[in-house]
């Protein structure tokens, strides 16, 4: 991967044709590589994800969620970089990277338990089925030092960096343009540069801190920040999802092999809101948004899929696919009751604690003391 301050790599126009810019030359061999079964694989992850994701928004309209991030416009960043990356890999998820999620085995419902506040965590990132995954991290770029952290003892532990593709590890994290201007993120590129650590930084540039627009979140594109570091970064498409894979593919190759940290920045969209609680009226025009729709990820993998042709019978199909997932997921929402009670003290401490103890008893007592025994 090249270190470059306007490199802007695209593979897929805005109406699905086939026109990779010169930038995306040297990750064409990848792309030819990829087979009809996976370019199909990531139109359908992106399709269904936009279906939970949409029902997920109904959800909380209706009272079922306290909250809810939509994710709609940024399928192909995050489907392509989650698909190019090993199962051996960690992924660190800032709160809206839901295709990454689901791409690595993550129950879409643990997520919807965070949002419906039943659960602190949604899932266990140690079990093997969600991919090594960790949890949603609502404060924004914390999660960058918890990756580099983590990277660098893959470093120190010589787990990456052997030679052994099969075996080595990398880390990828996910932050939104917002987030880049946090302490945490630079900090987080000073740690990974100076200790080579396998870290793949991953910004989605959405356009829009909530109401604050990239023009002024930046004087200059976001992957100068990290380039300043000494970390060979790129930009891409991120409403293409060959363009990502690749890019991303490339990078985290780079990254578990030892050659140090690398950084990507990938200019998407989100054409809802920034989460359920937020009126993008407000702050964004109406034609605005219609141009970035023209640049719809699924419209334009599914131009390109027709190009190649893709049968009807296979977008009928993943569509019933997405409503089915969706229906589900809406089932399952509905059946969730609340959490016991004394699950706020089981993680507190990882070895029983007598404070602990004794509030679990108190509590037990004040509601013993209630009638029918419950407050």
């Amino acid at each position: 991967m090249t270190s470059s301050e306007t490199e802007f790599v695209r593979v897929l126009e805005a109406d699905g044709s086939y026109a990779p810019n010169a930038a995306a030359e040297q990750y064409l061999p990848l792309i030819d590589a990829i087979s009809d079964a996976e370019l199909e694989q990531f139109y359908r992850d992106m399709v269904v994800i936009r279906a939970i994701d949409n029902q997920a928004t109904n959800l909380q309209r209706q009272g079922q969620l306290a909250l809810w991030p939509p994710s709609r416009g940024q399928e192909a960043a995050q489907v392509g970089s989650a698909r190019a990356a090993r199962a051996q890999d960690t992924v660190f998820p800032s709160y809206r990277e839901h295709a990454v999620t689901r791409v690595r085995g993550v129950d879409p419902l643990g997520i919807i338990k965070i949002m419906r506040g039943v659960s602190h965590g949604g899932w266990d990132p140690t079990d093997p089925a969600n991919g090594n995954t960790r949890l949603y991290t609502l404060v924004l770029g914390s999660q960058t030092l918890h990756a580099t952290g983590y990277a660098m003892g893959l470093a120190f532990d010589g787990r990456s960096g052997t030679g052994d593709p099969e075996h080595d590890e990398a880390v990828i994290v996910y932050y939104g343009d917002g987030a880049s201007s946090q302490g945490d993120v630079h900090e987080a590129m000073v740690f990974a540069a100076s200790y080579q650590a396998p870290t793949v930084f991953f910004l989605q540039n959405n356009q829009w801190a909530i109401s604050v627009p990239v023009s002024t979140q930046t004087r200059v594109p976001f992957a100068q920040r990290s380039s300043g570091y000494g970390i060979p970064s790129v930009r891409v498409d991120g409403n293409d999802v060959l363009a990502s894979y690749a890019v991303s593919r490339v990078a985290l190759d780079e990254a578990r092999a030892g050659k140090g940290p690398r950084a990507i920045e990938a200019e998407t969209y989100r054409l809802g809101a920034h989460t359920t609680s937020d009126d993008p009226t407000k702050y964004r025009t109406s034609d605005e948004e219609r141009s970035w729709e023209r640049r719809d990820p699924i419209a334009r993998m599914r131009a390109f899929l027709v190009g190649r042709g893709a049968a009807e019978s296979f977008f009928d199909d993943v569509d019933a696919e997405g409503a089915a997932a969706a229906d589900d997921l809406r089932v399952r929402t509905l059946e969730l009751g609340p959490p016991p009670a004394n699950t706020v003290f089981d993680h507190v401490y990882s070895e029983p604690h007598p404070l602990i103890a004794e509030q679990r008893a108190w509590r037990e007592q004040y509601e013993a003391s209630f009638e029918g025994g419950q407050a």
